[in-house]
Formats: structure tokens, C-alpha cells, sequence
């Protein structure tokens, strides 16, 4: 029988009650005014969402950095950073924990990463496994690993307001071309029990004779409203979509001392109202109706269960993303 919380605990959580339950309450509260306020904005968003003259690329390199699933050699994390290389130039999709941890910094040195080749910085949103790691997200800093940085000036798109040390910092406001003929949906949001309101964007790259690839880092606004973002910029049809989902139903890769942590923290819903297979079936659905032909999954925040289910389910060559791998489309 799968825990999110090991019984071994249960006994301290009833003595900590008088203290949780109340917390609980007023956490609740802001997260369901919040979720209006999430809501709104992506309505308001979707209906001024412009039509985007996305460049056409000839090809497309996604070289996983970071990721949950490794080859021999690489390590892996419960985090992301996505290399993009198209014939126009190169864009880093986030930077997993940074250096608070070995795995972006020792995957980087494998690949050779060379920031001076690189011609922007862009983070999907602003959570640890993405912008550096848990002091970055609390400080809402940038934690790029300072032997990394690019010695030349360099612009990091941002999805909110944050510090960005070693880059300009630029916050992305609205849907728009960035570098390597790469767009961004601009920020999409969503209320999250535990970690608040927060913006995040995906990334959209038009593929010739092929159609568009969709990149996400953790997928938190959903994927329907992001693929009805995506949508809605451009009549391509809709050729891959990788990355993020975020799906721990049942399994965490944050699992410590008998707590599923990504199963409570990680959901985005109240504890009382965990993430379910119904949930993941909407998911399917949208993906299906979107009739990508590749998808290419994120395991860093998304169960066996899910993983296994999308790809049963998914009707297009699911993969499941492996650091040290280089994808081409």
C-alpha cells in the first residue's frame, strides 16, 4: 500500500494537530483567493494572446543536462536544465539545483558547456530544481554556479520578478521571440497550495515541414492551458511536446524517512485533495487532442505510475528524457 506519509509518523502529526490544522486553514484560504487571481490572468492572457511570426528552424538539438533518468557516466536529479541548439543559436533551459548539488555542474563539464557559445538564459520558473536550488528560490536569486557564468554580458529571461547575478535580468511579460529563433508562451500562472502563486513559461520552437515542439519545465499552469497558449499563437500543428508534467500520484522523487515529499509539496492542491489518476487522464486527453507525434516525458517530477500510464495511453513515441542524451528533431 503506497504512504505519502509513513504511519510511523502518524502518532506526531495527531500531537502537532492544534498547530497544523490551523496553519492549514490560512494557507487554504490565500490559495484559493490566489487560484481566482491565477485564473483571471490566464483568461486575460489567452484572449490577448497575439499571433506570433515564429522563425522557421531547419533542426533542433535538446541536450538533457539535468534530468531524473541518467546514462552511465551523467548524474541524476530531481531537477531540469534543457539544452536548446537550433541553426540560429543556443538557448539553457534552466539549471536544475545549481551547485547546491552535483548534478548540473558535473553533466555540464561532460557535455562541455561553454556559456560563452550561448546565446541566452532563460528559466521556466521560479522553484529550486530549476533556478539553483533552495536558497535561490527562497531569496528569489538566480543561483548560477559562479564557474560557469559567461564572461561576456548575457540576458536571462526570467517568468517573475528575481534576482539574477551574472545576467541581465529581463522578466518576460507577455508571449515573444527570444534568441536561436526560440519563442516563449510568456507567463502562465498557477495557485499552489504549498509554494503560492507562481508564473511560469514554456518554451515554442516552429520546426520546418514539421510543425511546433513545445518544451516545459515543470508544466505547474497545466498542460492544457499551456498547449491552449500555444495554440492560439500559432495555426502549426503541434509535432512534440517534452518536458514536465508534474504527476507524482503515487511516488516521489523527493522521497526522505518514509515522507513522499513531491506527493504533498508538489502537487499544487491541498493535502486533503491529492493529485489523481483523473487528473492525469484530463492531461492524456489534452495531449492526445493536440495529436503531437513525439512526446518526451520528465521523470523528475512525475511518478512510474504516470510515466508508465502516459506511455500506454499517449498516442505518439513516448519517451521518457535521460540526462547525458542529446535528442534530435
Amino acid at each position: 500500500m503506497f504512504f505519502r506519509i509513513a504511519p510511523i509518523w502518524w502518532p506526531l502529526l495527531g500531537l502537532l494537530s492544534p498547530i497544523i490544522v490551523p496553519a492549514l486553514v490560512r494557507r487554504n484560504r490565500n490559495y484559493r483567493e490566489q487560484r481566482s487571481r491565477a485564473e483571471a490572468n490566464n483568461a486575460e492572457r489567452l484572449t490577448k494572446a497575439p499571433k506570433l511570426d515564429l522563425p522557421t528552424v531547419e533542426s533542433l538539438d535538446l541536450k538533457v543536462i539535468v534530468e531524473h533518468r541518467h546514462e552511465h557516466g551523467f548524474e541524476g536529479d530531481a531537477g531540469v536544465s534543457y539544452l536548446l541548439e537550433t541553426e540560429q543559436g543556443k538557448l539553457l533551459f534552466d539549471i536544475g539545483f545549481g551547485s547546491e548539488r552535483k548534478a548540473f555542474c558535473h553533466n555540464a563539464a561532460r557535455f562541455e558547456l561553454d556559456m560563452d557559445k550561448i546565446d541566452a538564459l532563460v528559466i521556466s520558473h521560479l522553484h529550486c530544481d530549476h533556478m539553483g536550488g533552495v536558497r535561490a528560490q527562497r531569496r528569489r536569486r538566480l543561483a548560477f554556479p559562479k564557474e560557469l557564468l559567461p564572461s561576456r554580458p548575457m540576458t536571462c529571461y526570467l517568468p517573475d520578478t528575481s534576482e539574477s547575478p551574472g545576467f541581465r535580468g529581463e522578466t518576460v511579460r507577455q508571449p515573444r521571440i527570444l534568441p536561436a529563433g526560440i519563442a516563449t508562451t510568456g507567463p502562465l500562472a498557477r495557485s499552489l497550495f504549498f509554494f503560492g502563486y507562481t508564473e511560469e513559461q514554456a518554451l515554442v520552437i516552429r520546426l520546418k515541414g514539421k510543425g511546433l515542439v513545445v518544451i516545459t519545465g515543470c508544466g505547474h499552469p497545466t498542460i492544457e492551458v499551456i498547449l491552449d497558449m500555444v495554440q492560439r499563437l500559432s495555426d502549426e500543428p503541434i509535432h512534440a511536446i517534452c518536458g514536465g508534467l508534474h504527476f507524482p500520484i503515487k511516488g516521489s522523487r523527493g522521497q526522505k524517512a518514509g515522507i513522499n515529499f513531491q506527493t504533498i509539496l508538489g502537487t499544487g492542491k491541498p493535502p486533503w485533495s491529492p493529485i489523481n489518476d483523473k487528473d492525469l487522464e484530463h492531461a492524456i486527453g489534452a495531449i492526445n487532442a493536440a495529436k503531437p507525434q513525439i512526446v518526451m516525458l520528465s521523470a523528475h517530477d512525475t511518478c512510474d505510475h504516470s510515466l508508465m500510464r502516459m506511455q500506454q495511453e499517449i498516442n505518439a513515441d513516448v519517451r521518457v528524457l535521460k540526462a547525458g542524451r542529446t535528442y534530435s528533431f
